[in-house]
């Protein structure tokens, strides 16, 4: 979290609760004065419900909604003194995965956690101390770990390459904060493959119209089958834009979460290799009319610039695949390990070369 950012929004209110950057929900007050908003317990069903009130959504609720999370990171801040004050919390969702307690989550949600740990606020009211295991900014995820309860259920996993445009959508998180926990709302899959980023963005997300507000940062995304589909990421929240919500996929999600959990940390293939699109070079003003990444810096010591590679050239082909997006060029290159080779074809001086690249390594800490 960039506190930085916040310091002046905390001076003028010091009791009001902000919405940060990417879903996450920040109370900026004072300790010992944060207000707690009562909601009213929602009415238990006295009897079964009819078969058109017993709709999927229901069910998705009943079978998954348990699984979700609520976590709560305390921000500190240095003030003019250089002492460490408390300046608020950051509030957001998670999902439990295992039954060993492992938790998923959003990086920016967990972002700052002191001595790393958080408070995980579970389904049935009760809250455990959670610790993050590790985190991963690139791919905005982090998984947190607790004591597995006894009455642990975590949720099912689905697959997100079988979702279909306009197939149900169920979200479900704590859109500003704890108060609203348990949150449940629907639509459909608006798109697959959308690009928010294509600079920073490690994979194509999820888009849907179910809504995601601030606070659901973390929390699932599950089909009619309640089975989780995607990590709930973030929410393009400008002013006339409406029902556009975006997660990441859960099975582009799957081994950064096994390499946190075994690792740490999320350790990576390298290229060594800074490129723009034509969409990207044309924003920035740089001269490209090409359709592959132009290269545009190398390290030096790098796996590309071992191979060959020179700034100006264009990436063309990888692995047989055309690459027209930084994206796609991270696609291919996350489903290889450090030390794998690929093949590449790139054009240097209006040529076209063929060559192989034995990839690096990079990690998340």
């Amino acid at each position: 979290m960039n506190i930085q950012k916040y310091k002046k929004t905390m001076i003028a209110c010091a009791l009001a609760v902000c919405v940060g950057a990417g879903g996450s929900y920040y109370f900026w007050a004072p300790k010992d004065t944060m207000q707690q908003t009562t909601v009213m317990s929602q009415a238990k069903p006295t009897q079964p419900l009819t078969a058109s009130r017993d709709t999927y959504v229901v069910r998705a609720a009943k079978e998954s909604g348990p699984a979700v999370v609520g976590i709560t990171t305390q921000v500190f801040q240095r003030d003019i003194f250089n002492r460490t004050i408390y300046a608020g919390e950051g509030v957001g969702s998670g999902v439990l995965i295992d039954d060993k307690g492992h938790i998923v989550t959003n990086h920016h949600v967990v972002a700052g956690a002191r001595n790393g740990e958080v408070t995980v606020s579970l389904s049935d009211g009760t809250t455990v101390t959670g610790t993050v295991i590790g985190s991963d900014e690139q791919s905005d995820l982090a998984v947190v770990q607790i004591e597995p309860p006894n009455n642990i259920k975590p949720i099912e996993i689905g697959d997100s390459d079988s979702l279909q445009v306009g197939e149900p959508a169920i979200a479900i998180g704590n859109p500003l904060g704890l108060e609203f926990k348990g949150s449940v709302t629907s639509g459909v899959i608006s798109a697959l493959a959308r690009t928010v980023d294509s600079q920073g963005q490690r994979f194509p997300l999820i888009q849907t119209d179910a809504a995601i507000n601030p606070g659901n940062s973390g929390g699932a995304l599950l089909n009619a089958d309640g089975q989780l589909i995607g990590i709930n990421s973030s929410k393009i929240s400008k002013e006339g834009i409406e029902g556009m919500g975006f997660a990441i996929p859960i099975n582009a999600a799957k081994p950064i979460i096994d390499s946190i959990i075994k690792n740490g940390k999320v350790i990576r293939p390298y290229i060594g290799v800074w490129a723009v699109d034509k969409q990207t070079a044309a924003r920035n003003n740089v001269t490209y009319s090409g359709n592959g990444l132009l290269v545009v810096q190398l390290d030096s010591t790098g796996p590309a610039a071992r191979a060959g590679i020179v700034e100006g050239d264009t990436i063309d082909q990888v692995d047989g695949t055309d690459i027209t997006t930084l994206v796609e060029l991270k696609e291919v290159i996350d489903k290889h390990s450090p030390g794998d080779t690929i093949l590449v074809s790139y054009t240097h001086n209006g040529g076209t070369v063929k060559g192989q690249i034995q990839l690096g390594q990079t990690s998340s800490d």
